[in-house]
């Protein structure tokens, strides 16, 4: 903490402010000093005493880096007292509206009540049907869905930018803690289908950082970038949400935003222009990095097609098959690749640090099936849908020991190498659909389902990361999943629930379930409004236009040999 002021306004109320310095640290004449203006509203009288430095002052107001304040109240007997707390980052004054306007009277059974319908309506959304435990899970994967990212506008629409400056959210609600690493992957989709308004609201906030700052966002705290993780993963989030017809901002502004942060000098961005790749001998974490820009610029690509910029298409669908420049042939991975044309040796794929490292939070094992836009291109490199799945075998059964002196604690989770307590994994499951095993993928998912969610306090196996985590189950619980979140495809894998029903206007979409049990793990056949279905995905169309998904599911795995396989970019890039 830097200063803390608090102001005694009058016999029930306090007003103060909070400056604090922390995460997200300063870039260039961007400062990261948050400030926190606060109004407390108390029902009873009260008298005031302050400490500073540890002594009691005779004031009713003080500033410093060590204040306290004790509230003394004459009560009687199990009187009860209440407090109301607004809080701002503008002024003391829009906290004290804040808390007027939100919650106008004393009644805290009202309160509650009134929060108890806000969250019953949204949880409503989705409702399922399934044994109590699997019921507890999911609807504590759901509400974690819709915790971040957190309003950051006053009643009146003030906000504080990133220029520092207040601004008005004129026309949309302004948001920050946009964890976009993690949520580009299955929290931000599942905002698509139950709150297609918030998306808007989101990109618009994007937009505004945009103006502000001169980049979209990475990780935005309060009203700074911390630039936490890797990518530009704004774009994916604006790409999915044009291309399912979600487009209440400026379109053109939103793909120059795009571009510009693609095209930026900093981050690795200047060393992928200059040598087509990302050095590992010139930028550290570079194979991550660049795997991660490889799939956000296959979403630039597509937009830019759309928009008919079709030089840009070409440039970034380049750009986006870059991967197979880290594929090390000799080990069947992704690995380091010099300034001088050779892959690092020694070469450990097991390694993985805080320090210098071609990796960001995993290691080779875990990032070198990351290309989720050309799945059938990575399948190629590695000779074949039967090659690539039994690499995949082998990923899940290996030793989950891990080298390195700091490995970062976030790997966790593990099922051989697969680590499902962090992100880049996510994916990794629902690939086996790819090459033609979706049984495989089955019995994967049913076991990550069943071994790293409980509903016990400690039931992640890894960091919540704002909704990621708890997104992932929420669509894999009812048998699908986003693997190319901006394709419009969901991957088929098999139910945690007997029943869901997700509601989209008034077009509700069903899952169904046939057969199914804890046994039960594997899908014998499936059925779309009611007809034979041999597609291993369905689109983002089938569920918004309402129907049912019905799984028959079995103990034994089904015969999907001559089932279609989910699309692929592959022929596109190879052009």
């Amino acid at each position: 903490m830097i200063e803390l002021t608090i102001n005694k306004i009058d016999s029930c109320t306090i007003i103060g402010e909070r400056k604090t310095k922390g995460w997200g640290e300063p870039v260039e004449k961007y400062w990261s000093e948050q400030q926190l203006f606060f109004a407390l509203k108390v029902s009873k009288v009260f008298d005031l005493s302050i400490a500073a430095d540890e002594q009691f002052i005779q004031e009713k107001q003080a500033s410093g880096k060590n204040i306290k304040a004790i509230l003394n109240f004459e009560t009687s007997l199990n009187e009860m007292v209440l407090v109301k707390v607004g809080i701002s980052a503008v002024s003391a004054e829009n906290a004290l509206q804040n808390l007027s306007e939100e919650i106008p009277h004393w009644d805290f059974n009202k309160t509650l009540s009134e929060t108890q319908s806000v969250w019953e309506k949204e949880l409503s959304k989705i409702k399922v049907g399934a044994p109590d435990k699997n019921k507890t899970i999911f609807y504590t994967a759901l509400y974690h869905s819709l915790l971040a990212p957190y309003l950051y506008n006053d009643v009146n629409k003030e906000y504080l930018g990133f220029d520092k400056q207040t601004h008005m959210a004129e026309g949309f609600d302004n948001y920050t803690v946009l964890s976009l690493w993690d949520t580009f992957r299955a929290e931000n989709p599942l905002l698509t289908l139950i709150a297609p308004d918030k998306v808007n609201d989101l990109i618009q906030s994007m937009l505004a950082q945009y103006e502000q700052y001169g980049l979209l966002p990475v990780w935005p705290l309060w009203s700074s970038e911390t630039n936490c993780m890797i990518g530009y993963h704004a774009v994916p989030v604006i790409v999915d949400a044009y291309f399912k017809g979600i487009r209440n901002y400026d379109v053109e502004k939103a793909y120059q935003a795009m571009k510009t942060s693609a095209m930026q000098d900093n981050f690795g961005v200047k060393e992928l222009k200059q040598y087509g790749y990302i050095p590992y001998d010139v930028y550290n974490k570079s194979v991550s990095t660049a795997l991660e820009y490889c799939y956000d610029d296959w979403c630039i690509a597509q937009m830019a097609k759309d928009l008919g910029k079709i030089d840009d298409y070409n440039y970034f669908m380049r750009r986006s098959s870059g991967y197979r420049t880290y594929f090390d042939k000799e080990y069947k991975l992704m690995n380091g690749f010099s300034s001088q044309g050779s892959f690092r040796r020694p070469f450990d794929p097991f390694f993985s640090s805080y320090g210098e490292c071609d990796w960001v939070e995993g290691n080779s094992w875990q990032y070198s099936f990351f290309v989720p836009h050309d799945v059938q291109g990575l399948i190629n490199l590695y000779g074949g849908s039967e090659e690539f799945a039994s690499v995949l075998d082998t990923l899940f059964s290996m030793p989950v020991g891990m080298s390195g002196h700091d490995v970062p604690i976030d790997i966790t989770g593990l099922i051989g190498q697969y680590a499902h307590g962090n992100e880049p994994s996510h994916h990794v499951a629902y690939l086996y659909n790819y090459a033609g095993q979706p049984h495989k993928a089955q019995q994967r998912l049913h076991e990550i389902m069943s071994t790293l969610y409980t509903d016990q306090p400690d039931g992640l196996c890894g960091n919540e990361d704002c909704g990621q985590m708890s997104a992932w189950y929420v669509f894999s619980a009812m048998g699908f999943y986003p693997v190319n979140p901006a394709e419009g495809i969901y991957i088929l894998g098999k139910p945690m629930v007997e029943k869901a029903e997700i509601s989209i206007g008034d077009k509700p979409f069903k899952v169904k379930t046939v057969g199914w049990s804890d046994e039960n793990i594997y899908v014998q056949s499936v059925k779309l409004n009611g007809r034979a279905y041999n597609k291993l995905f369905i689109t983002h169309a089938d569920i918004v236009n309402g129907g049912t998904l019905e799984f028959t599911m079995s103990s034994v795995p089904g015969n999907f040999k001559h089932a279609i396989l989910p699309p692929s970019m592959s022929e596109t890039l190879n052009e």
